[in-house]
């Protein structure tokens, strides 16, 4: 990644912004992909354990419980998708683009996540907090008051952690982005 071309595109520009060195910019991007494999192992951690749930759990009939899980499963590989293919689309275009058309794809490529970010991870975040919904009444069922209550507890606890670390990496690649366009 690291090479002259690269070095020269960040040297003839302006300095008016942070990303002014290229091992700043380096940096960034490393971090904000390490950050997206992150979020991609923990999304398909907690599938894996959704579709052991379901399997330990399968009954031959169909019912809220049965939804719930499928919803829950399906946003979050929906998701996974996702962050895989632009994960890898970029990491394409960076071997297969010269520097300057590079730039440009990124400004492309942070827009196009924006649809990502403001209308498709809504959708799914709420198809899974509806899922978890529809899984509540067999929990209160099934297990006691106490484990019940923690189960409550603890999930919308989660909800709220990954809320926020949502809304943190929508606003990180907002802001790359914003620093992209005045790069010009």
């Amino acid at each position: 990644m690291e090479n002259e071309n690269l070095n020269q595109i960040w040297k003839s520009q302006e300095r008016e912004l942070t990303l002014d060195h290229p091992k700043q910019i380096i940096k960034k991007a490393k971090t904000q992909r390490r950050g997206q494999i992150i979020s991609t192992v923990v999304m398909a951690t907690t599938v894996i354990v959704l579709v052991c749930f379901t399997i330990y759990t399968w009954t031959n009939q169909w019912n809220d419980f049965s939804l719930g899980l499928t919803l829950m499963i399906s946003s979050l590989f929906l998701r996974i998708l996702l962050e895989m293919f632009t994960l890898f689309r970029k990491e394409i275009q960076l071997v297969a683009l010269d520097s300057k058309a590079y730039q440009h794809y990124l400004k492309k490529h942070y827009e196009s996540r924006l649809i990502i970010n403001y209308i498709i991870t809504p959708i799914c975040f709420g198809i899974y907090i509806y899922g978890f919904i529809k899984l509540l009444p067999f929990f209160k069922a099934e297990f006691s008051n106490g484990f019940y209550t923690y189960i409550l507890i603890s999930g919308i606890v989660s909800l709220v952690v990954i809320f926020y670390i949502i809304i943190k990496s929508i606003l990180k690649e907002y802001y790359l982005l914003q620093e992209l366009k005045q790069k010009k």
